[in-house]
């Protein structure tokens, strides 16, 4: 904590020149490779320095950013992608097709660990059979089918926006050192566990118009950006009250008594596209029967659990789809009625004998905590006996990663795709074991909004996979968050969004 605290107490970067915006993670990045280590803070700090050929907007569809359009084979299977003229890298080179086409095979080189690689392979939307630069300002990807998602997946901020890096950014032997990108913020210092400071790109080409998502007209209106390691929420919030912090990103519901109503501090927030909930190992003896499972569904009062551990500030959700998306409709709405008497019926019919369930949970984010003590007290009355473990994030993270557990209370962050947010949890658990949903129906339903356009078209298919979730309940959906930021005095033109991400493009600060 102390080592967090010096690093954000500078009013100005060293020497006094410039302006500095001081921001707060609750945790160091994982690295600077986009897309490959990762996690919600790395991505937000990298898709400052790295830009991809498109981006998400604000509604979740797709727009320019290093491509200035692009067009689209009768067969859907070929993309051209026209580059903005004089966009330049952070070491003063042109962006060319080359450099392109460069960083997109190495992403797909298998050594580089790209998370969304599989996405892009023979198991995943499509693959990619070929990357070239037929002219010095085309890309041309050939994918081998067609592929609906594939702008939805290249802009993907957990792909690290597949954001295009000059060459230079790996050193002669193929490892990675830094990135050189082309966003309005270029690399400057790490200091592991401490601050990630970026510094203004003054050569940087922005789009017109005004922030939109990931992508539209981005100005740096600071100096640097310093991004600071601070885990410990009250210690955070002290930084902000006594002005060496700009912002607090992210407060969990219980830090938010510390800063509201403070005379210098101003909160805004908006809803989240993520989602919390109950995952279970449905290869486990005693969870294998859906009826069981489906008991712990019917034994929770989701909207009661939403309030106590949200502190009021969250969305009681059954559903996968995410109450702010335009795909939550009339067969998403709906919550599950917590029915004791139902549930201990199931409970019975799947021969369950009050065994303990272990539940893994930790305290990242604080509330996940919280919500699983709720679950205990609830399933209990349905004399269903959850017994609680509380791992480190990290060691969870690893149990998720591998599939071994019996129940987890965990989360998703937010993907502005209902594919996205369902191809988070559906797929073969042999080939990934992070996967909780593995049934034919599901992969068949999956596989079918991979492959569809018309939005119509698409809501019936998520229809079907909502209703077919609740049947066979791999997983029982608590919530939705809503993503709160406090504000110091001075700081403008900050926004939330429904990706979670922090933006600091077009931020600005007073006074300083």
């Amino acid at each position: 904590m102390a080592l967090a605290l010096a690093g954000c107490s500078p009013a100005v970067p060293a020497g006094g020149q410039g302006t500095i915006l001081r921001a707060r993670l609750n945790a160091d990045i994982i690295s600077s490779d986009p897309g490959t280590k990762r996690d919600l803070n790395t991505d937000s700090v990298l898709l400052h320095v790295v830009e991809g050929l498109v981006a998400s907007r604000e509604d979740g569809s797709i727009g320019p950013m290093l491509a200035s359009s692009w067009t689209i084979s009768p067969d859907r299977r070929t993309y051209d992608f026209q580059l903005r003229k004089g966009v330049r890298f952070h070491n003063g080179a042109l962006l060319t097709a080359d450099d392109v086409a460069w960083s997109l095979k190495r992403y797909l080189a298998p050594a580089t660990h790209w998370r969304c690689r599989a996405d892009l392979g023979p198991k995943g939307i499509a693959q990619i059979v070929s990357i070239t630069a037929p002219a010095p300002l085309t890309v041309r990807l050939v994918l081998d089918r067609p592929a609906p998602l594939l702008l939805k997946t290249l802009a993907r901020a957990d792909c690290g926006g597949t954001g295009i890096v000059h060459r230079d950014s790996v050193g002669k032997d193929g490892k990675w050192l830094r990135p050189i990108g082309t966003g309005p913020f270029q690399w400057g210092e790490w200091r592991h566990n401490q601050f990630v400071e970026l510094e203004r790109f003054a050569g940087y080409q922005s789009l017109p118009g005004a922030t939109d998502g990931n992508g539209g007209g981005k100005r740096a209106l600071v100096d640097r950006v310093r991004f600071v390691a601070i885990p410990d929420g009250s210690a955070a919030s002290a930084a902000l009250l006594r002005g060496s912090l700009d912002v607090l990103d992210g407060l969990s519901p219980n830090e938010l008594g510390a800063v509201k109503g403070a005379g210098d501090v101003r909160l805004v927030d908006a809803p989240s596209m993520d989602f919390f909930g109950i995952l279970f190992q449905t290869q486990d003896p005693v969870l294998a029967d859906p009826r069981l499972r489906r008991a712990i569904a019917l034994s929770i009062d989701v909207a009661s659990l939403t309030r106590a551990a949200t502190h009021g500030t969250g969305a009681p959700d059954s559903s996968p789809i995410p109450v702010a998306s335009p795909y939550f409709t009339g067969v998403e709405r709906p919550l599950i009625k917590r029915d004791l008497a139902a549930a201990r019926a199931l409970a019975k019919a799947a021969g369950y004998d009050g065994r303990p369930i272990t539940l893994i949970t930790s305290h990242a984010p604080p509330e996940i905590y919280d919500a699983a003590i709720v679950v205990q007290a609830m399933a209990r009355e349905a004399g269903i006996n959850f017994e609680i473990v509380t791992l480190d994030w990290a060691t969870q993270l690893a149990r998720y990663s591998s599939g071994t557990y019996q129940a987890m209370l965990f989360g998703y962050s937010a993907r502005l795709d209902p594919s996205l947010l369902f191809n988070a949890f559906v797929g073969d658990k042999r080939v990934d074991p992070r996967k909780v949903w593995d049934t034919p129906a599901a992969l068949s339903l999956l596989r079918q909004s991979l492959e569809t356009e018309e939005p119509r078209a698409r809501q019936a298919v998520f229809d079907a996979m909502d209703r077919q979730f609740r049947a066979e309940a791999p997983a029982v959906i608590l919530y939705n968050t809503r993503r709160v930021t406090a504000l110091g005095r001075g700081v403008t033109g900050y926004r939330p969004w429904p990706a979670q991400s922090q933006r600091l493009w077009n931020v600005g600060i007073g006074g300083r």
